[in-house]
């Protein structure tokens, strides 16, 4: 094994350093491209499950509460894959189904105020 001078040596460490950004980038893209893939499928599920008045109220939903928005997406999507839903979900079937997930997902906050 042949020794290398100080500057071949920092080259070959940046060749490397270089390397590893480019493959790390490559699987951030991959990631964004399958991220992308997969929110494309639910869209395309959930217009066809939902009103266009329920679609904005979700939309609307998912700007303000975006876990929220996204437990009811996922909970429609299974809904609609086990086949149980009958018809399109509207607005006021919407609004139900957010009131329900919100009551069990709200947080008691206790403040405690010293006098």
């Amino acid at each position: 094994m042949r020794k290398l001078g100080y500057d071949e040596e920092l080259e070959e460490i940046r060749r490397r350093k270089l390397a590893q950004l480019q493959q790390n980038e490559a699987v951030r893209q991959m990631q964004k491209e399958q991220e992308a893939n997969i929110e494309a499928q639910k869209q395309t599920i959930l217009r066809q499950i939902l009103t266009e008045d329920a679609r904005q109220r979700l939309a609307n939903v998912k700007l303000v509460r975006p876990q929220l928005a996204e437990s009811v997406e996922l909970q429609l999507i299974q809904l609609a894959q086990q086949g149980a839903l009958r018809s399109k979900v509207n607005d006021a079937q919407l609004k139900e189904l957010l009131k329900k997930l919100q009551g069990q997902n709200r947080e008691t906050k206790i403040d405690i105020r010293r006098i």
